[in-house]
């Protein structure tokens, strides 16, 4: 068979199935929009120790080392970039329909949204290539937000919109159209040490106790 499948790139693949499962149960005929923000948040989870994982292997070759920098980010394309857009379909499909923004506007905003996260891991991989190029063994700064931060910040505004009374579904919209600005701008953000990821993964695991405490997943 084609391509890798050691241990460096096991936790790139569990992202994609995560993803790929979120997806369907988001466009299901009976969605469960909040069973696919924890699947959303588990691809989250992944890719803070891919990279790590990965760097582990000491002998890796260059088609190894290139193979997993693709791989990766056409698995954030999936994780990060469509199943943040399924979530919103089905959240607006599931919620009280007192205000709904019209199919054009919501349509326009998700394809760029999905946009905006393609351009963005498309110039990481780039400028990832010249990285290595050069020597250098690893970054200290991205250029944007980066498209992982999709795991927390939907997940965030979703568990608002169920303890705050009221339809907040519309401003999902709003949300995604921020972020997308947000993976294309022209800003500096410096990446996260071991110790900020683990905090990342400590608000995480509360906001599923709460999605849990508050019995909607379902």
């Amino acid at each position: 068979m084609i391509g890798f499948y050691d241990y460096t790139v096991i936790l790139t693949y569990c992202s994609v199935i995560s993803a790929v499962a979120g997806i369907l149960l988001s466009l299901n005929a009976s969605p469960h929009p909040y069973i696919a923000i924890f699947l959303l948040m588990f691809s989250g989870l992944c890719d803070a120790f891919d990279g790590k994982v990965a760097r582990h292997k000491k002998n890796r070759t260059k088609a190894m080392k290139e193979f997993g920098i693709q791989i990766d980010s056409l698995s954030d394309l999936a994780a990060f970039g469509v199943l943040p857009v399924c979530i919103g379909a089905a959240l607006r499909r599931v919620g009280p329909d007192a205000f709904q923004l019209p199919f054009l506007l919501t349509a326009t905003v998700s394809c760029l949204y999905v946009l905006a996260a393609v351009i963005r891991l498309a110039y990481f991989n780039v400028t990832e290539e010249e990285l290595q190029s050069s020597g250098k063994k690893k970054r200290e700064f991205y250029s944007g937000l980066p498209v992982t931060s999709a795991a927390l910040i939907f997940p965030t505004f979703v568990l608002i919109e169920r303890l705050i009374p009221g339809n907040l579904n519309w401003i999902y919209s709003l949300v995604m159209l921020l972020t997308a600005a947000a993976f294309v701008g022209k800003f500096r953000l410096r990446k996260p040490g071991t110790r900020t990821i683990l905090i990342l993964i400590g608000i995480g695991a509360a906001e599923v106790l709460l999605f849990l405490l508050t019995r909607r997943v379902f």
